[in-house]
């Protein structure tokens, strides 16, 4: 029996806590967001939780690890732009500082003044990060499951990746396209081997839509696929993340191997240095995870979680 039959004998996980779907005008774009509980569920101690997604994901994503607390709380996870259900800009490049800005105008419109427990994973976490010191009196407790940040960038680097960008610009950008959800199902566990079945199963009718032509496209605008001309500067964000006021919480999976995306030139180790200039930092790592340990381990996630935000 092929893989892909297989897949079909499982059925799609079912959520516990069913999020709703939102709609918010954001800097020109119509702005999806996922929704758990409600605002009667906030408290000086449980005030809502943001949940910010990595690159190439979407907000759902979350929905294993908000089934797997056993408190309810009132949780947004929006779709970046570009991403899921979100629009995507009338442009053909995907700036950083755009991603704060959607975060800051989101807030302001859906919890007007009020301080957040603020979550983010890799690139999300990197949001969230910079965010913190940049907006320190509306976190209360900041969260970052796997937020690395990126190797350390030299101006020498500039001309090349210029050039490089000018090159992409050239050529339309396309993602695979995929036979039916189930194939979508099948790359999802082709790139995460510890993703259940009946999750994947789930994911993917998150993650992808169906086309005219009944293949399956991803929700993601293919343009995030281009190099970003702007180096990654990091004494600039350095100085962000010495601002942070809340004190974070850290967590990794033990099966992540950065060397995979940077070899040498960026590691583990030279993370938690930099990591150093929080003041409040707790750590944790999940066990067996990997990058995407919030489908990995999110009864584990939310344990750590519910210690670490429940605490006063």
């Amino acid at each position: 029996m092929s893989y892909s039959a297989r897949m079909t004998s499982f059925a799609p996980y079912v959520a516990r806590r069913a999020a709703r779907s939102d709609f918010v005008p954001v800097r020109g774009l119509r702005y999806h967001v996922n929704v758990w509980g409600n605002a009667s569920l906030v408290t000086p101690y449980k005030p809502p939780l943001v949940m910010l997604h990595g690159w190439m994901d979407v907000g759902a994503s979350f929905q294993f690890a908000v089934d797997a607390l056993h408190t309810d709380r009132f949780v947004i996870a929006p779709d970046w732009r570009g991403f899921g259900l979100s629009d995507a800009p009338a442009a053909d490049s995907y700036w950083f500082p755009d991603y704060l800005g959607d975060l800051d105008v989101l807030l302001d419109a859906l919890l007007p003044g009020q301080a957040i427990d603020l979550l983010g994973h890799s690139m999300g976490g990197n949001v969230a990060m910079i965010y913190a010191g940049v907006r320190p009196a509306r976190v209360r407790r900041l969260v970052n499951l796997e937020g690395f940040g990126m190797p350390e960038s030299r101006p020498q680097q500039a001309p090349k990746r210029y050039a490089h960008w000018l090159d992409e610009l050239r050529q339309p950008q396309r993602l695979a396209r995929y036979a039916s959800v189930d194939a979508v199902a099948e790359r999802l566990r082709r790139t995460n081997p510890l993703l259940r079945p009946e999750r994947a199963a789930w994911l993917a009718s998150q993650w992808s839509r169906p086309c005219a032509d009944g293949q399956w496209e991803i929700l993601a605008d293919p343009a995030h696929k281009l190099a970003n001309p702007v180096l990654y500067r990091k004494d600039e964000v350095m100085e962000c993340w010495t601002l942070i006021a809340a004190p974070m919480l850290w967590i990794e999976g033990d099966l992540t191997d950065t060397a995979r995306w940077w070899g040498d030139r960026y590691s583990k180790e030279e993370f938690h240095q930099r990591l150093a200039v929080v003041a409040r930092v707790e750590k944790h790592m999940l066990s067996p995870a990997g990058h995407m340990l919030h489908h990995d381990q999110p009864e584990q996630l939310a344990h750590r979680l519910e210690s670490f935000l429940g605490a006063e």
